[in-house]
């Protein structure tokens, strides 16, 4: 049985990468939906959303930024490299990162991009790190992560804000950008704290090679998938039940900071299943098909982006206030099978994803592009 493709390449992490887009388009596109009364279609997607995808898609998703960051770390050493130069490949790519995240947080309210830059930039003397600093780091800053993450909910529960996402759409293009730039450094800035949990326990399982040998690692990974998912189903059902309005539990405050914190155990727990999936000894089409996407997923997390602007926003198609929780729902669900397509085509017929490529080559400069064999994430 082998975990890596025909090209070198180990399957797993690509996997995991392509089933968190997945996750996190449907994850994203709720938020641009402005109607608050729901249905029963509507409240079982609503379910399944914040069940199955929000606040478990990115825990995933920074779990899976770590990852590449420890396998960046660990292909620059096995060519020859030292800590000098990494440090300095690792701070001209988080620099790129916010300036790609800043265009793209200024258009939409729900970048990583940038965040994932200034974290990185901050904390780069943690990527070589000893393992024991590496889980201090991530269980001192998970608990102010979960309140960060769960503060808007929070909030809204006693109405002090209102956290609908469509109803702070500004009217207008120009006030819309104006917005972004007023909004993005605040959003960054507060985002690094939800980064860290994530980010340090994927560079501490990128040292080991779970994800990329997990042929070695079965009995972890069994272990992990059964526990993390186990725990994530157990703590985020009362959330879940309550955020889709479906039953208000006798503290609901508890509820939402439990959907919260055991999001992340689910983050890992579908890596780790990705992992189980891809030892089987031959990958069948799906599973490459989602490879194929997880090896261009910034390419497709700003293609996503780029459909909800046309499709929800006042100055484009306007959809937010005619479709319902069900109906974002299986938007997200056509984005993601269109992305499996283009995803499978690029591979198909040779092409890296094309912002993987610019990324490369603002990291590493045009002439030494070829140097890398690239990790997308």
């Amino acid at each position: 049985m082998t975990a890596t493709t025909v090209t070198g390449r180990s399957l797993a992490p690509d996997l995991a990468r392509g089933v968190m887009l997945l996750a996190i388009a449907v994850a994203h596109a709720p938020v641009f939906v402005t109607g608050t009364a729901f249905g029963m279609l509507d409240g079982v997607a609503a379910f399944l959303d914040h069940l199955l995808a929000h606040n478990q898609a990115r825990p995933m998703f920074v779990l899976m930024f770590g990852y590449a960051l420890g396998q960046f770390a660990y292909r620059h050493q096995v060519r020859g490299g030292d800590w000098g130069s990494l440090k300095k490949l690792l701070r001209r790519r988080s620099r790129w990162l916010i300036v790609i995240g800043f265009v793209h947080g200024v258009l939409l309210p729900v970048d990583i991009i940038a965040v994932y830059g200034l974290t990185l930039l901050m904390l780069v003397p943690l990527v070589r790190a000893r393992d024991s600093v590496l889980c201090w780091t991530a269980a001192l800053t998970l608990l102010p992560a979960v309140l960060v993450t769960s503060g808007p909910v929070l909030l809204a529960l006693t109405g002090a804000v209102d956290v609908a996402g469509a109803g702070i759409m500004p009217a207008d293009l120009g006030s819309h950008l104006l917005s972004g730039l007023q909004m993005w450094p605040v959003k960054t800035v507060l985002g690094t704290i939800d980064i860290v949990p994530g980010m340090m326990l994927g560079l501490w399982a990128a040292r080991r090679r779970v994800l990329d040998e997990p042929e070695r690692h079965r009995t972890l990974l069994r272990r992990v998938t059964v526990i993390c998912l186990g725990v994530a189903l157990a703590g985020r059902l009362p959330g879940a039940l309550l955020l889709s309005g479906m039953w208000t539990p006798p503290v609901p405050w508890a509820a939402v900071l439990a959907h919260t914190l055991t999001g992340y155990a689910g983050g890992i727990g579908l890596a780790a299943l990705m992992g189980l999936v891809a030892t089987r000894s031959r990958p069948g089409p799906l599973t490459a098909a989602l490879a194929a996407l997880g090896r261009r997923s910034l390419t497709f997390y700003l293609f996503q982006s780029a459909v909800f602007l046309a499709l929800f926003y006042p100055f484009t198609l306007d959809l937010s206030d005619d479709v319902g929780f069900a109906a974002a729902f299986g938007i997200a669900l056509a984005i993601g099978a269109v992305s499996i397509v283009l995803a499978t085509w690029l591979h198909r017929t040779g092409h890296r994803g094309p912002m993987e490529v610019l990324l490369r080559r603002l990291t590493y400069g045009r002439r030494n592009t070829t140097a890398w064999s690239s990790s997308a994430g």
